[in-house]
């Protein structure tokens, strides 16, 4: 019995690339919100002044515990209020409204001085995390962006290091994408997603403030 012999150089297949599995990201400026900004400022200064740092993810910089919405007055409870007004709009619950949930807020505060930066890190056990900027330190200052990794980039690396998947716009995609932010820009994200900030190359102190967002039961 003998066996043809068969060629399948002519096989051609025609894919289309689709994107799967979205991860929000809120990046948004404040209107109107230099007097919320100024008293933000007057208050992490003060407590900056009087308070010793915690340690987390800082490096050279002051990180103050999360009581920030016991000392940080109304600004920080208004500051508190539009994060979860984000978080809201970008959260579903089956067969809940994320309106009638009761939503929870942990707030600090960090002043990075030059070269202050913020090492990679997540928030366990919370659902959204969020931080707003209260002071670039001196016009012209370089560095301290917020920048966020891509979760899924270990494992390929750990097996091919150099692999990267290819985007839909054919780019290799990037393991790390950093986000260049002014004073009054708030942005939101899922508290899993590894984050941290790069080297403030500057001048001054930069100011932030970071939450911990998630909802009771």
């Amino acid at each position: 019995m003998t066996t043809a012999s068969r060629s399948f150089d002519g096989i051609r297949v025609r894919a289309e690339q689709v994107g799967l599995f979205e991860t929000p990201i809120l990046h948004g400026r404040l209107a109107d919100a230099a007097a919320l900004t100024a008293a933000l400022s007057d208050s992490i200064r003060a407590r900056h002044a009087s308070v010793p740092s915690l340690s987390r993810s800082n490096i050279g910089g002051w990180h103050s515990a999360t009581d920030m919405l016991d000392w940080g007055g109304p600004a920080a409870a208004a500051l508190a209020d539009t994060a979860v007004k984000m978080a809201r709009r970008c959260s579903h619950f089956e067969g809940r409204d994320p309106a009638s949930l009761e939503w929870t807020v942990k707030m600090w505060a960090n002043v990075s001085p030059p070269g202050a930066l913020n090492m990679s890190h997540a928030h366990p056990g919370v659902l959204w995390a969020a931080v707003y900027h209260v002071d670039m330190g001196e016009p012209g200052s370089e560095g301290g962006e917020l920048f966020f990794e891509d979760p899924r980039f270990p494992i390929p690396f750990m097996r091919m290091p150099g692999f990267r998947l290819r985007g839909i716009d054919g780019q290799p995609q990037p393991v790390e994408h950093r986000m260049t932010t002014a004073a009054g820009d708030l942005v939101l994200f899922p508290a899993w997603l590894r984050h941290g900030v790069r080297p403030h190359g500057g001048t001054g102190n930069r100011i932030s403030v970071a939450m911990n967002i998630d909802v009771k039961g």
